[in-house]
């Protein structure tokens, strides 16, 4: 006999807000099976189906639960923007705010850059984002609904063009992840679990300005994905210019939390990533090269050099690409693996740095 209201439930919950271990924990008090939950991840994440109706393996009772007791309430899609380099972007409505995720697809791969909060806490003076203030986390439902549309949307146009499915998540959006790690790590769990979008943990990627106690916290509730720390610079004096926010915490307090994490991971296979913006004549010089190179150690990290994107307000400048080449020729012969980001879809403003979205009703960082 099914209960038609759970013993705690004491409201409608939105189905992209739950975790499995959530779901079955509902099914479970309304005398169901628990696979129920995997059978209703599958439908709606396997499937990209939100219609219950339509699911031959609930009975009408169940059904009528499920549309009394969850909501499937996702982000609105209000615009689309293409660049020349096939890079997407898709600006989403929430209440009266506006978030940005990109598409940037490949030959072998297609990434999906998503965002975590609406604006940001940190304020980074080269980010678009940065400078717009903030004014919340987004709920899981918020992360998860911009995957869920954008794979929606793929598997539709598939239908006439051929359109490389989502290989890997990266939460280099809007926001700083670890200032909303509570829906951070449920987003991540429904993003591997094999009834959702069964993504592995080596094609998830969480870039952290670098909060220590965050990583710390992501280490100790086993959260293993591969962690990108947005160092920008070689020394506290720049990067107290640059990342204002970095002020509560030393470089020194950094690194050694993203030890922790780095010897705890299996995601990483024992190498992070240093990611390092090159901005003309403040930190793309041969002496901070130098001087990255001494606080870094070799076999540990590997370093990613990002070319400044300029946005409407900005006052810096992007370093020569000569410059950039010269930066990566000095830690490689300091034995480091070097990269350097291709730019793609600058002409949408859809590069690193480059996402606005709208932020109204700004809570100012003390």
């Amino acid at each position: 006999m099914i209960l038609m209201k759970s013993n705690f439930m004491n409201k409608k919950i939105n189905f992209f807000s739950a975790d499995k271990k959530q779901l079955k924990k509902i099914f479970i008090s309304i005398e169901e099976k628990s696979f129920r939950a995997e059978q209703m991840m599958q439908w709606i994440y396997k499937k990209l189906n939100k219609n219950i109706e339509k699911n031959s393996n609930f009975s009408k009772k169940l059904k009528i639960f499920i549309k009394d007791n969850f909501t499937f309430n996702l982000p609105d899609l209000i615009k689309e923007k293409n660049s020349f380099d096939k890079t997407i972007k898709w600006i989403f409505k929430i209440e009266k705010q506006k978030i940005e995720t990109i598409y940037i697809p490949e030959k072998n791969r297609a990434t999906l850059c998503i965002s975590s909060q609406i604006g940001c806490l940190v304020g980074c003076q080269f980010c678009a984002t940065g400078m717009q203030g903030f004014n919340r986390n987004l709920e899981t439902s918020e992360i998860i609904g911009q995957i869920w549309i954008a794979k929606k949307i793929i598997k539709n146009r598939s239908l006439k063009k051929k359109m490389h499915p989502i290989t890997n998540i990266v939460f280099m959006g809007m926001g700083e992840p670890l200032l909303n790690l509570p829906n951070i790590t449920k987003a991540i769990s429904i993003i591997k679990d094999k009834n959702g979008f069964s993504i592995s943990k080596r094609r998830i990627t969480i870039s952290t300005v670098g909060i220590p106690k965050g990583i710390d916290q992501l280490r100790l509730l086993k959260i293993d994905v591969i962690l990108a720390i947005s160092l920008h610079a070689p020394n506290e004096k720049i990067r107290s210019i640059i990342i204002p926010f970095s002020k509560k915490y030393s470089i020194h307090s950094i690194l050694k939390s993203a030890e922790r994490y780095r010897i705890f991971s299996k995601a990483n296979k024992k190498i992070l990533t240093i990611e390092y913006i090159m901005i003309k004549n403040i930190n793309d010089k041969k002496e901070h090269a130098l001087e990255l190179s001494k606080i870094l150690k070799s076999q540990f990290f590997k370093i990613n050099l990002i070319p400044f994107n300029p946005f409407f307000g900005s006052f810096y400048q992007r370093s020569d690409l000569n410059n950039v080449k010269n930066f990566a020729n000095i830690l490689k012969k300091k034995n480091f693996f070097v990269t350097i980001r291709k730019v793609r879809g600058e002409d949408i403003q859809a590069s690193c740095g480059q996402l606005v979205g709208k932020v109204i009703n700004k809570i100012s960082l003390k």
